[in-house]
């Protein structure tokens, strides 16, 4: 499967209501992203799906700039 078909179903899929101040779906992101970028080698997005991960098991928001590159990283 490459990223461009799976891109667009997580991008449709993963997309955050902004609504649900509680929402889980940032930290599904993170793990389906920290998932591909450890297949990839892709060491950045790693660390920042961990931190990602790490903030929102821990309560505390995680930043906007590492919940960006989570959120697009199929895009």
């Amino acid at each position: 499967m490459t990223s461009l078909s799976f891109g667009s179903a997580a991008r449709k899929n993963l997309a955050v209501n902004r609504d649900e101040p509680n929402s889980d779906r940032p930290l599904e992101a993170a793990w389906m992203v920290l998932d591909a970028a450890n297949d990839l080698g892709d060491h950045a997005t790693v660390e920042i799906c961990r931190r990602v991960i790490d903030a929102t098991l821990n309560g505390r928001p995680a930043t906007p700039s590492d919940l960006h590159v989570v959120l697009n990283y199929f895009s």
